[in-house]
């Protein structure tokens, strides 16, 4: 055979790579536009508000626990009035629970308790529990705010 007689192989083999490169080079471009415009829309986490309210002091006697698990807190009633801790174990941050029979905080994780003053009674936690500011609500409520962290023994007179 002569060259004459095979005009079109080598123009097809090289129109075929030239296809399948451009159709490379065509999803390369695309998936890069797709991943820039994803990057672009906005990432938002909704939660839930920092701050929550449980009712009228007068309705908690004094040396009642109460335990809010969507907000991770405790309000206390004290003699001196109210506190609130934060239920973030500060080993790891599990959850921790109010043990009503012994009237301490635990962790169930890693075997930590607190007093009901936050202070580590046992370990491995390094801290202790974290103060929430407690405040009075216009409507005459307790607010706590669990994004405020107040000192050790701040008590609120409501």
């Amino acid at each position: 055979m002569s060259d004459g007689d095979k005009p079109d192989e080598p123009t097809g083999r090289r129109r075929f790579f030239q296809v399948t490169g451009l159709t490379a080079c065509g999803v390369s471009a695309g998936g890069a536009a797709a991943l820039s415009l994803d990057f672009l829309e906005p990432r938002v986490l909704f939660e839930p508000p920092t701050r929550f309210t449980l009712g009228p002091p007068d309705a908690l006697d004094v040396g009642t626990v109460l335990t809010s698990e969507a907000h991770r807190a405790y309000v206390i009633r004290r003699p001196d009035g109210f506190c609130a801790l934060s239920s973030v174990c500060t080993h790891l941050g599990c959850i921790t629970r109010f043990q009503p029979d012994e009237n301490v905080i635990a962790c169930p994780c890693h075997g930590s308790r607190f007093a009901l003053d936050g202070e580590v009674l046992e370990g491995p936690a390094p801290r202790p529990l974290p103060w929430l500011e407690v405040s009075l609500s216009p409507k005459g409520e307790i607010e706590v705010d669990t994004a405020a962290v107040v000192p050790q023994g701040t008590v609120v007179r409501l």
